[in-house]
């Protein structure tokens, strides 16, 4: 019998997947503001709470 831990051999959990584990199971969220199942005022509330927990994008601090 062999035995190996979580995420060591077998298959390797897709991006969805330890999104969804990692909200499920510790209730951490990770959100792409491209997403497109978002709608826009869903997207746009993600890009503020980022900001206001941990500042500007890079990309949106050089161009404003």
């Amino acid at each position: 019998m062999r035995f190996t831990p979580k995420g060591y051999g077998g298959q390797r959990r897709g991006p969805d997947e330890v999104k969804r584990d990692s909200w499920r199971e510790q209730g951490l969220l990770a959100v792409a503001l491209d997403d497109g199942r978002l709608t826009w005022p869903e997207r746009e509330l993600v890009r503020q709470l980022g900001e206001r927990l941990y500042g500007k994008r890079e990309e949106e601090a050089r161009h404003g």
